[in-house]
């Protein structure tokens, strides 16, 4: 308790030197994370209660599996993260706000205490969220709106598994857990594009691996079939963006540049129609064209998680399947 108030304390100190005019944001992150730390629970008592119900116990001991193979067969850090769990009252953990302006990709970026400058601004209540997007709205950006299931806090604290993700598949979960311990791993300020492709190659790697060891047969087929659509779903998504980004720099007028980017995505809409009915059914991306709408920020978001992931594919493979010798030049290239 005391180092946890020591943290929360230096982690004040430090979003005040950052000024004023932020204060209300940064008053709002610490109170959600207090929240967290101050109602989360051991899983290894949890499980000892009789008053924990059998499906979460079950769910529970399947997540401390996972912890406990995220260590030893990933090396991802051996720490009290995601050894506690913590019952939330809503759909996700927070929402992120993601901005672009309306005739470019490159995302708006937000700059903080210790971290550095990200490309999205985190909220614990949606109505906050949404309210500072309808402010970026009225400036003239193109603003998204995501929901956050589960974040790290970079070993600053021992990350609680929140109730939004218990339920997941086993996969899903264990690429969750994976993920974000390795921004504990390795996390360079202010290069999200670099952070959130390393990380989901490390998730991409563990889901593989933890499915090859415990995984059923109908695990596997599902995994297998997941990574095909993602084959043909992300070019499509890339090739989009390089549409867009040749238009935005053109010497044509912003009316007709406007005029094209709503043809090209309308184009994209279409496009997805067709390779979705390739799929056999499958409509899990339906939700993200969905929400919100097609615009600049929900591509530069996408982009942020998936531009460098074929490189560190490429560097985990020349490390033969070594997670440590693969984090070991990772690392040396974020010093770089």
């Amino acid at each position: 308790m005391v180092r946890r108030a020591r943290a929360l304390t230096l982690l004040l100190a430090a979003l005040t030197l950052a000024g004023c005019a932020n204060l209300g944001y940064y008053a709002q992150s610490i109170r959600g994370q207090a929240t967290l730390l101050a109602h989360r629970e051991p899983i290894g008592k949890l499980l000892r209660s009789p008053d924990t119900p059998a499906a979460l116990k079950s769910r529970l001991a399947l997540a401390l599996r996972i912890r406990k193979f995220a260590s030893r067969e990933l090396g991802l850090p051996d720490n009290a993260s995601y050894r506690s769990y913590v019952a939330l009252d809503r759909p996700y953990l927070s929402w992120a706000v993601f901005a672009a302006p309306a005739l470019s990709l490159t995302p708006v970026h937000w700059c903080y205490p210790v971290v550095g400058c990200a490309v999205y601004r985190g909220y614990f209540r949606r109505a906050e969220a949404e309210a500072f997007a309808a402010r970026l709205r009225r400036r003239g950006d193109d603003v998204y709106v995501g929901g956050v299931p589960d974040y790290s806090t970079l070993g600053w604290f021992a990350d609680p598994l929140p109730s939004t993700v218990i339920d997941w598949p086993a996969p899903n979960l264990a690429g969750l857990i994976f993920h974000e311990l390795a921004h504990q791993e390795l996390f360079v300020p202010s290069d999200s594009r670099f952070d959130e492709s390393f990380a989901v190659a490390v998730q991409e790697a563990g889901v593989a691996r933890w499915l090859r060891a415990h995984g059923s047969t109908a695990e596997r087929r599902a995994w297998r079939a997941s990574r095909r659509r993602e084959a043909t779903f992300y070019p499509l998504i890339t090739a989009t963006r390089h549409r867009l980004t040749r238009l935005y720099a053109s010497v044509r007028a912003p009316a007709a540049k406007r005029a094209g980017k709503a043809r090209i995505l309308r184009e994209l809409r279409e496009r997805y129609r067709v390779l979705k009915a390739s799929w056999g059914g499958y409509t899990g991306y339906d939700h993200w064209f969905d929400d919100g709408g097609m615009n600049n920020a929900k591509l530069a978001a996408l982009q942020t998680y998936r531009e460098y992931v074929p490189a560190f594919r490429a560097l985990l493979a020349r490390a033969h399947g070594d997670f440590g010798a693969f984090y070991r030049t990772a690392r040396a290239l974020a010093a770089l």
